[in-house]
């Protein structure tokens, strides 16, 4: 029995369609389509797969699909690729810069510019 005004765990709610065209990290895409986006071949992003950079998630018949944030790192590797880095090393700097700006934003504070703290209390 629960206490009133309580309905027990929230399940999450599934998302309606129009939700999945603002979700970045809906699986929208087909290695296929994703390849030709990226103007890449499928074998490019199995290599990521295989790397652990992207993990697809997988249809019901096993096929990889994946969302837009996980095309987006693709194509941030493939530029260092088509630079001429090796693919180890492009996909551990990439994983180097967004480690580097979670740091930031972490460390960013959490009030304005120019205006002062705000004033502790209890000290």
């Amino acid at each position: 029995m629960t206490p009133e005004g309580t309905t027990g765990p929230q399940v999450p709610q599934a998302q309606t369609t129009a939700e999945r065209f603002d979700d970045e990290d809906y699986p929208a895409y087909t290695m296929g389509r994703a390849a030709e986006m990226l103007g890449t071949s499928a074998g490019f992003l199995r290599s990521l797969d295989e790397a652990k950079l992207i993990e697809p998630q997988r249809s019901a018949g096993g096929h990889r699909r994946y969302s837009r944030s996980q095309l987006r790192l693709a194509a941030r590797v493939r530029e260092l690729v088509d630079q001429g880095t090796g693919l180890d090393a492009a996909c551990r700097i990439v994983t180097l810069e967004d480690q580097l700006q979670e740091a930031r934003d972490a460390n960013r504070p959490q009030h304005p510019p120019g205006e002062p703290y705000p004033p502790l209390h209890g000290v």
